[in-house]
């Protein structure tokens, strides 16, 4: 019968003759099984982001189950961006730094072309600096009041035919932990996404994210750095994003001008 290996390694032991693994309900698929495995192992930083992993071959004898059940487990992680298969290569640990997954949390859409043609965005960085959490950031980061985070705030321009206009303003908390000694000088040096940077400075990986959105008029200082007026909507979005094991690593407050740009998602 298939099974998954004693291995304390692979966090699963047989019990009677009988499959079992420890923190999984007794009626999850094998598939599932095998997934939620491979998730400890990502957590665990056993593969990192952008390295292969062993084949499904390699992993069906580790887990002594069939090749097939590593495929559909695999088949789900790819689907969350959390793997990612390459034809004649093998399956990689998705990256932020990759091109299809780099705006897998931005929406923000221009209005003619796409992110692609549209290019990076230009970064400002007008602060990065260690507070105290208030309750509502240690509420959404599962911290508690008073703990150290790292604020971060920055306006996002994107390119136009007059130049660079600003388009996103964003405030960003941090846990002070993960993230001990970003700087502003870190920030505005990586070239990449900015997750990417996370990932590859920091060791935390941003799996999901959950936002909320509403139409909100901005304040006096807002405008400025956005060169609105203060009757213009914008759309407000806040997002909480997760690494493995949902556990919350950043909370960010947004701020979207759409006269030239519209927020699109895909609804499966």
């Amino acid at each position: 019968m298939a099974h998954v290996s004693s291995a304390p390694d692979d966090l699963g032991r047989i019990e009677g003759g009988s499959t079992f693994v420890q923190a999984t309900p007794a009626f999850s698929p094998l598939y599932q099984q095998i997934k939620g495995l491979l998730l400890q192992r990502l957590q665990a930083g056993e593969w990192k982001p952008g390295e292969v992993i062993p084949s499904e071959m390699e992993l069906a004898a580790r887990f002594k189950v069939s090749q097939g059940t590593v495929r559909k487990a695999i088949d789900e992680l790819a689907a969350e961006n959390l793997l990612v298969r390459r034809q004649g290569k093998g399956t990689f640990v998705g990256t932020h730094a990759e091109q299809h997954v780099r705006y897998r949390f931005l929406k923000l859409m221009p209005d003619a072309g796409d992110l692609d043609t549209e290019g990076p965005a230009q970064r400002r960085i007008l602060e990065c600096k260690r507070v105290r959490a208030s309750a509502e950031v240690a509420r959404a980061l599962a911290l508690r009041t008073g703990d150290a985070v790292l604020q971060v705030k920055r306006v996002l321009s994107f390119a136009s035919e007059s130049g660079f206009v600003p388009t996103i303003l964003e405030d960003l908390w941090l846990p002070g932990g993960p993230f001990k000694g970003l700087t502003i000088e870190r920030m505005a040096g990586f070239r990449g996404p900015t997750y990417a940077l996370f990932e590859t400075e920091f060791g935390v990986r941003m799996v999901r994210a959950e936002e909320k959105i509403r139409a909100v008029n901005p304040d006096a200082e807002q405008c400025e750095l956005l060169g609105v007026e203060g009757h213009t909507p914008l759309l407000s979005v806040e997002r909480i994003a997760y690494t493995y094991n949902d556990t919350p690593m950043e909370l960010r407050r947004g701020l979207y001008r759409t006269d030239t740009h519209h927020y699109r998602n895909e609804l499966s």
